[in-house]
């Protein structure tokens, strides 16, 4: 399988030259643009486009604007590919503000939209996509996705925080030949979560490199990393990408960062546990 990072959480995978994509973020801008004024000027992750009506189907781990953005969903989608989203979780606008956004954009944009719940499998074209717990840091409904294809499985953890499910996922729809990896340890303080906790958002690197190695991941790629930074509002840690390679060496994991637009092939014969 060939795997296309596209920045920040997007990523695009083809096999037998039929695609998925993961969480495509065109406009990084549109983000964090409802807070007005105090965004303006915040340094934007790195983003490309995915191949254009090209996707058999479209997956979001969560309706975060930053995992699902509605323009690059449809541009990336061939005519009528369902996209598939996270249960709903209940509870009034306010509990559901950060949600909101994107939500209302992808109903204009008319997407074929298919809500799938943890554990279940969907195909589409060559590919079996399963919909894998997470947890996500504000309370908001969200999935991992593993998309298997010619033998190869690829886990894409959106921007989980630790949990406990890492065992069943593991032994369930194991082994990963890539896992895709949340890094960059935001702290969070926005106006529906008041008031804030202090603790990581998402994944920290060294959260993320514990994780791996319970998923037996063959390869670890770090997303999520190197963009959004708010004071008071979205704060990462520093330098997440490379503490968290240091971190996964610790642990005797393989890692490849990857560039935007960078792609790279991935199978389960071309990967043994410390290769890369």
């Amino acid at each position: 399988m060939q795997l296309t990072w596209l920045g920040w959480a997007g990523a695009e995978l083809e096999a037998d030259g039929a695609t998925v994509v993961i969480d495509p973020l065109e406009d990084a801008a549109a983000v964090f643009a409802p807070l007005g004024e105090p965004a303006v000027g915040m340094p934007l992750p790195r983003v490309v486009a995915p191949a254009p009506d090209r996707a058999v189907a479209g997956l979001v781990t969560h309706l975060h604007r930053d995992h699902a953005d509605a323009a690059a969903l449809a541009g990336a989608l061939v005519s009528g590919a369902p996209v598939f989203e996270p249960p709903a979780g209940g509870g009034d606008r306010h509990e559901n503000l950060a949600l909101l956004q994107a939500d209302g954009e992808l109903t204009a944009a008319g997407l074929n939209r298919t809500r799938i719940e943890p554990w279940q499998s969907v195909g589409a074209g060559p590919f079996t996509l399963t919909a894998l717990p997470a947890v996500d840091g504000t309370g908001d409904p969200q999935v991992s996705w593993v998309v298997e294809a010619d033998g190869t499985r690829i886990l894409h953890l959106g921007d989980t925080i630790f949990h406990g499910f890492w065992w069943r996922m593991a032994r369930r729809h194991g082994p990963f030949d890539a896992v895709l990896v949340p890094v960059n340890g935001a702290v969070l303080s926005f106006p529906h979560r008041q008031p804030p906790s202090p603790l990581a958002g998402a994944l920290d690197p060294e959260q993320a490199a514990i994780a791996c190695e319970l998923l037996g991941a063959r390869l670890a790629i770090p997303i999520h990393a190197e963009g959004y930074e708010l004071g008071g509002v979205y704060e990462p840690v520093p330098d997440a990408s490379e503490r968290f390679a240091s971190a996964a060496a610790g642990r005797g994991l393989a890692v490849r960062t990857m560039e935007p637009g960078e792609t790279l092939e991935i199978s389960a014969a071309s990967l043994a546990p410390g290769q890369a």
